[in-house]
């Protein structure tokens, strides 16, 4: 009976940098999980390396049904579904497989936050030779920032990471 009930891709929060850990130990276990790695160099003192890290920092996907929930659950390393509306939050076979795509044909993936950074902000640049330039942000895409700098009244597409911006009416505090 449990074979003919569906499977759905849920979302899974992990300890922090046990995502890698988890999915072994799910794995171990025949659940079906998908930890999505992207290669990355590390620099030491004495070495450079390439290390494989997961693309979403304490997130792991799982393809279960209802009754494998406890089973994940009790998984070390696991803190909780992910959820939407108190209903475990799922992600459809297309969506996990245009993941399973984007990490097997880039090299230079990662994710960044932008919930602080919206269109239509008034922002300051924190750093760099645009340091203190005010401008109002038109477009965010990926990790570019496209915003207009109203003191050279020009557009300027910059690839920034958003914590190098801060809000115009704010002082800089780094």
């Amino acid at each position: 009976m449990k074979e003919t009930l569906n499977k759905n891709w849920m979302v899974l929060y992990t300890r922090a940098r046990w995502e890698k850990k988890v999915d072994k130990l799910l794995k171990d276990q025949n659940i079906n999980s998908f930890c999505p790695l992207v290669k990355s160099n590390r620099q030491w003192v004495d070495r450079n390396k390439v290390v494989e890290i997961p693309l979403f920092n304490s997130y792991l996907f799982v393809k279960l049904n209802p009754f494998e929930h406890s089973k994940v659950m009790q998984t070390s390393g696991v803190v909780n579904f992910i959820s939407h509306c108190g209903k475990p939050a799922t992600i459809n076979d297309t969506e996990i497989e245009r993941i399973r795509s984007i990490v097997k044909e880039y090299s230079d993936v990662e994710t960044v936050s932008l919930s602080s950074i919206n269109v239509g902000d008034s922002v300051k640049v924190a750093n760099g030779p645009f340091l203190d330039y005010k401008g109002e942000v038109y477009q965010v895409q990926g990790k570019s920032v496209v915003m207009v700098i109203e003191n050279i009244n020009c557009a300027l597409t910059v690839k920034i990471n958003p914590r190098k911006l801060y809000p115009a009416e704010q002082q800089r505090v780094f």
